[in-house]
Formats: C-alpha cells, sequence, structure tokens
C-alpha cells in the first residue's frame, strides 16, 4: 500500500518556484518507492486532502517576517477538521524571505505542535536567490521527509 506526500506550497514567485521544484524533485527520487507525491496550492488545499496523506512538506514565502497569508489560510480552514486525526505524521517546512523569517518559523511549529505533527527535518531557509547548496537543501528536504514515508 503506497504512502502519500503532501507538498501544501504557497508559490508567488521564481525564487519561490525554485525551491518548490526542488523539493518536489527529492520527493519524486526514483529510488524513494510507494510513496505517491500530491502538489496543492494552499489556497486550495482541503481538510480531506490533509487527513488523505501520510506526511506533508510545507512552503511558503515570509512576508513581513510571518508565513503567507495563503499558508495560514490553509491551516484556518484545516486544522480543527484534521486536529485528532493526523498527530504523529512527519512534515517538513521551506520558507524563502528577505526579511527574516523567526516568526513563519515561529507560527509553523506553533500550529504543527498543536496539530501534534513531527519535525521530519531542519526547516530550509532561504534569503535572496537560492543557489545550488540551497537547491540541494531543498531537494534533500523533499528526500528526506518521502523517505520517512516508505514502508
Amino acid at each position: 500500500m503506497s504512502k502519500t506526500l503532501l507538498i501544501v506550497h504557497h508559490t508567488p514567485s521564481p525564487h519561490c518556484q525554485a525551491m518548490f521544484e526542488a523539493v518536489v524533485s527529492g520527493a519524486s527520487d526514483p529510488e524513494i518507492e510507494g510513496v505517491e507525491v500530491v502538489r496543492r496550492a494552499a489556497l486550495s488545499v482541503s481538510p480531506t486532502d490533509m487527513l488523505a496523506a501520510d506526511g506533508y512538506l510545507l512552503g511558503s514565502p515570509a512576508n513581513l517576517g510571518y508565513l503567507s497569508g495563503a499558508l495560514k489560510h490553509a491551516f484556518d480552514v484545516c486544522y480543527y477538521p484534521i486536529l485528532d486525526s493526523t498527530r504523529g505524521r512527519p512534515f517538513g517546512l521551506y520558507l524563502h524571505g528577505n526579511e527574516g523569517t523567526e516568526g513563519a518559523e515561529r507560527a509553523v511549529d506553533s500550529i504543527t505542535t498543536g496539530l501534534g505533527w513531527v519535525k521530519a527535518a531542519d526547516y530550509v531557509v532561504v534569503s535572496g536567490k537560492p543557489g545550488k547548496a540551497e537547491l540541494e537543501a531543498c531537494w534533500e528536504l523533499g528526500a528526506t521527509v518521502a523517505a520517512q514515508l516508505m514502508d
């Protein structure tokens, strides 16, 4: 039986798009077997999508030092419907920010602690244009979280 990794992302810029593509590439690596990668824009994700997933990757710009409104909206819509059903599931986070990301990181920590999700890897945080090392870190994040779902 395959597992599902849900990537919930808000990708409004070329920098976020590059990070998203690297995460998807890592999560979809051919060596990772039995894991279906599902992508949902943060403004369209539903509680059903979240409940159907076995793990999560979250991607967002840090706007004015906080989560994007889109990712916050995803949690506003899904939080209570998934609260008791997704405990213990692994997640990862990648952020792009030019003005500091501490507020966004704190918000994700708070939300995921409330949900009982388990941080599967260090967050990937990038300022400015992501270079080769940052994109490799995004690839590793995707691969790490997906690999944790393999049977």
